[in-house]
């Protein structure tokens, strides 16, 4: 090889970056001590950024497009050498080219729960998870703040540092929000743009910004999910007298479908009849407590429930049932109904009470 075509050789004539790696945020162009061509093309293509670096100093930064490297096209790198006149000869200088597209779909979510106080449940612990995107809008900042001199800068390098900066103003976002814990989930977009102009100013330095930040989920802790759950259930059941009733019918009729397993079934239906008893008595006598003010009746005394105006009332002792068929509030086709009785039976059809309406005269005799 001759002299002439090893210095050719020796100089570089196009700057450029092809990337094809999707996760590469900086990439040093390899120069190798080789030296750069005056009048050297550079090509800066759209969403990149190029930036001359000139012994350890920022210099000269391009956005998108094809630039011939000479004095009037390079003000800063001039400067710093000293090419007051301009220059026909080759030079040295670090290519830096910083992507500026958008990175998408980074995962951020919380390590440990987050405190936050609720006005329905009290103190909650929250957990969070979704996504966002960034990207480089200074690559001067970026340079000087992240990438330092490494050849090849990756996202990766920098997203656990994002992600605790966006993390740490989650909770800040979260806390001012304001919002019941219940209505989160139709607040997602809202609580995004809320960290997303918190964390801003803290990307602002490092050259960055956000492009959107989205919730995907924001969840409860397991316990008390599972007693939401149990209260919703409750609420679907609605009448627990009703609810008892329909689940001894069933037991019924699977024992009845079931002859071998008669025993068994027997014992379970009465272990059913027993609990559904007693659920459904604590809950009645609450009720009772609350209308009426006062004590549950005295065990063993005479204790019905009645229907009034279509809704349950009790329980009463026999002196109140006396008083209420005394003003005509409870007649003979009442229904009424006590611990034990199978379903609602009219008040005459009752022995207890049956004895408390006062005797009908007989029919007059026929003339």
């Amino acid at each position: 090889m001759g002299l002439w075509n090893k210095l050719t050789n020796e100089l570089i004539d196009i700057v450029q970056w092809l990337d094809d790696t999707g996760d590469t945020m900086v990439w040093r162009f390899p120069r190798y001590e080789n030296e750069i061509k005056y009048g050297a093309q550079l090509i800066v293509r759209e969403s990149q950024a190029a930036a001359f670096i000139n012994e350890g100093r920022l210099a000269d930064v391009y956005g998108p497009g094809t630039f011939t490297l000479i004095t009037q096209n390079m003000p800063i790198l001039s400067t710093l050498r000293g090419w007051k006149y301009g220059f026909e000869s080759p030079f040295k200088a670090e290519v830096y080219f910083v992507s500026t597209r958008t990175f998408t779909d980074r995962k951020w979510g919380t390590k440990n729960p987050i405190m936050m106080r609720d006005a329905e449940f009290g103190p909650v612990r929250l957990r969070a998870f979704g996504t966002y995107a960034i990207r480089v809008k200074d690559p001067a900042a970026f340079l000087r703040q992240i990438t330092g001199t490494d050849s090849r800068f990756v996202i990766d390098q920098v997203e656990d540092q994002l992600r605790d900066l966006l993390l740490a103003r989650f909770a800040d976002a979260l806390g001012s929000a304001k919002i019941p814990a219940l209505d989160l989930a139709g607040n997602y977009d809202q609580i995004g743009k809320l960290i997303a102009t918190k964390i801003q100013g803290d990307f602002d330095g490092f050259g960055l910004q956000i492009v959107n930040l989205l919730v995907e989920n924001i969840s409860l802790p397991p316990e008390v999910e599972a007693a939401m759950d149990k209260r919703s259930s409750m609420g679907v059941i609605g009448n627990m007298q009703q609810f008892t009733q329909y689940e001894a019918a069933n037991s019924i009729k699977d024992m009845a479908q079931n002859p071998g397993g008669l025993g068994g079934a027997a014992a379970s239906m009465a272990m059913g009849f027993g609990v559904g008893q007693q659920v459904v008595g604590a809950f009645n006598q609450q009720g009772g407590m609350a209308a009426q003010g006062g004590p549950p009746p005295i065990p063993g005394a005479l204790a019905f429930y009645v229907a009034l105006n279509g809704k349950q009332a009790g329980p009463f002792d026999a002196a109140a049932i006396s008083a209420k068929i005394a003003s005509g509030e409870i007649t003979r086709q009442t229904l009424a109904w006590k611990h034990g009785m199978a379903t609602w039976t009219a008040a005459a059809q009752v022995p207890e009470l049956a004895a408390l309406f006062p005797e009908a005269p007989p029919e007059l005799p026929k003339t």
